[in-house]
């Protein structure tokens, strides 16, 4: 929930993208996000941290010419927090209306990013939006609001993270459409990295054979492997002249473990293909 300063943001027509944000698509994910919104129907990105799920939404957004409404869900966000609240102003109170109830007012695209992060009643708010009801309950001001034509509910999840400590209902899971997104070919990969960066091909393509190796440890006691966002952010170190061996560590080593046995096997292979 926005604080009331940060409201402007969202006043009318919520954020609006207006640049094309670069995205390469892995698969038919576009098209089919784009069918969902079509057909007036909720769509669950699933997938790892940083393999694209953000860029995508922001990507559709710009593409269909929609506000976006992005709420970083963590454990203490509630229903209230998305449909809005009352604040005390004067002598008097406000009400203020949330993220969610904005959209489903004016239009646009809500993200719910990490979903399953927010607490349970978040997920009783948004069901009766994600079938036919198309609908939005505020029982503080007592009224039903119904969304528009031009109203889309997307959330997203990482199942091979967080399934380990909390999990989406089946119930929920089963409102959506449900696209997967994982880590893009290497050739893909190496474009994002190239175009996102301005690196030489050669350094980017050494950044995602890399990047594929240590994904590999994943079945060694890794959380998670290195993610797109990460080599962007070591290429753009690289780019920026810092030396190779400060970017890589600090990109593709000490995010993702604190491990230290981890931490030399990333360190052997960053070697294989970098002077570190």
């Amino acid at each position: 929930m926005p604080n009331r300063e940060e409201t402007s943001l969202y006043e009318d027509r919520g954020f609006e993208v207006k640049e094309e944000p670069f995205y390469l698509p892995q698969g038919n994910e576009v098209a089919l996000f784009e069918a969902a919104y079509e057909k007036k129907l909720p769509v669950m990105l699933k997938g790892p941290t940083g393999s694209g799920k953000t860029r995508l939404v922001e990507h559709l957004a710009w593409k269909l010419g929609l506000p976006l409404y992005t709420v970083a869900c963590h454990d203490d966000l509630s229903g209230n927090d998305l449909t809005g609240r009352y604040i005390i102003k004067g002598d008097g109170v406000e009400w203020i209306d949330g993220p969610l109830l904005m959209a489903v007012k004016n239009g646009g695209i809500v993200y719910l990013d990490e979903v399953v992060e927010a607490r349970k009643d978040t997920t009783v708010v948004i069901h009766p939006l994600t079938d036919y009801r198309r609908s939005l309950l505020v029982e503080k001001l007592g009224k039903i609001f119904y969304a528009p034509p031009d109203f889309m509910l997307v959330v997203s999840y990482n199942p091979g993270y967080q399934s380990v400590l909390k999990e989406l209902k089946q119930s929920t899971r089963q409102r959506f459409v449900s696209i997967s997104l994982g880590w893009p070919c290497e050739e893909l990969e190496t474009e994002i990295v190239k175009q996102e960066t301005g690196v030489e091909e050669e350094v980017a393509t050494l950044l995602v054979r890399a990047a594929n190796k240590i994904r590999n440890l994943v079945q060694q006691g890794l959380e998670e492997g290195v993610s797109t966002r990460e080599l962007v952010y070591a290429a753009t170190l690289l780019k920026s002249g810092v030396p190779t061996r400060d970017a890589l560590f600090s990109t593709l080593t000490e995010p993702l473990t604190h491990d230290s046995d981890l931490k030399r096997s990333i360190e052997e292979i960053l070697k294989n293909y970098f002077e570190v």
